[in-house]
């Protein structure tokens, strides 16, 4: 079946499937993954310490694959300058742009002049008619069921899509507990032109930074074993509900601050779990779309069976 939307004409992919940032697990054995199986799949560039292991990770995509894959800045959760960065994707030719947290203003003005495409992350539909005014290709919107950061005001993802759609005219690319064939259909029928997975990337093979036990925890879990915490610093964040978040949870029921939680919420106690499987002493990021993941595919198993699934919906309904 013909898979052609504006997304994967301007992304030029077979399939409307996008991998998402993944801090700390996206790199190049996931993007190029995703990208040979007809997706797009990212390298997640703030994660990397300098602009040396970028430029290092990007070439290794590029020798894994010849398709098009995209970097991703997540230019609100680190308090470092970017610039050095994206001039890196820029010089190594990226195809692919997106830009999650934060003001993207800056990274259009250090695109321009380039073809490079540029994805805006946003969770409210203000946000995505700023990204369309700015030179935004499209936007990815994450409903409230996503993992990881999550805009301010619990909109699900089948009623912030729509909203969405209504306001802009540029593609929108669906994000928040899509997992499945059936979860890539929904997206289209309320108008997305594709879809973005962060959590179910996670538990595929080629997500070889994941430590086993993330991933056991994905498999066995359900969406009920999920939280979101953060919310009094004004950034909510969906993660796997274990003994670290409730210490979280319980410093900011008393209304503790930044200085407070600072250790809780590190880059290191996240790295503590996802690497080490550590998880009393640390967190990860998961959306509720953990209650649909049963198994760890290869990348390419799980397209196949995406596409399957998708095509037999299709069929039942041009019946």
């Amino acid at each position: 079946m013909n898979w052609q939307t504006r997304v994967t004409e301007i992304l030029n992919i077979q399939y409307p499937i996008i991998q998402g940032g993944l801090a700390h697990l996206a790199y190049s054995e996931l993007a190029a993954a995703v990208s040979n199986a007809g997706g797009l799949g990212q390298i997640t560039a703030m994660s990397l310490d300098n602009p040396t292991q970028l430029r290092e990770e990007i070439r290794k995509v590029k020798g894994l694959t010849n398709k098009p894959f995209g970097v991703n800045y997540a230019i609100g959760q680190h308090n470092r300058p970017f610039e050095d960065m994206l001039q890196v994707a820029i010089d190594e030719d990226v195809p692919v742009i997106s830009m999650t947290g934060g003001n993207p203003s800056p990274i259009f003005e250090q695109l321009k002049g380039t073809s490079i495409k540029k994805l805006v992350l946003v969770a409210a539909r203000r946000q995505a008619e700023k990204a369309e005014e700015l030179g935004a290709d499209a936007v990815m919107v994450v409903g409230q069921e996503g993992g990881g950061h999550l805009g301010r005001d619990d909109i699900g993802t089948m009623v912030l899509i729509p909203q969405v759609v209504d306001a802009v005219s540029i593609p929108v690319i669906a994000s928040g507990g899509i997992g499945d064939g059936r979860g890539l259909m929904a997206a289209l029928s309320l108008g997305a032109e594709g879809i973005e997975m962060g959590t179910r990337f996670i538990a595929t093979k080629e997500c070889v930074h994941a430590n086993e036990l993330y991933k056991k925890r994905l498999v066995e879990g359900s969406e009920a074993n999920t939280v979101i915490i953060k919310r009094t610093l004004g950034a909510p964040a969906r993660v796997i509900s274990n003994s670290w978040t409730n210490k979280i949870l319980d410093i900011e029921k008393v209304n503790g601050g930044y200085e407070q939680l600072k250790n809780y919420i590190s880059g290191q106690a996240n790295k503590r779990y996802i690497y080490d499987g550590v998880e009393d002493e640390g967190f990860a990021w998961a959306g509720q779309v953990m209650g649909l993941i049963k198994d760890i595919p290869t990348v390419e198993e799980l397209f196949d069976r995406m596409i399957t699934d998708a095509e037999q919906i299709r069929g039942k309904w041009a019946k």
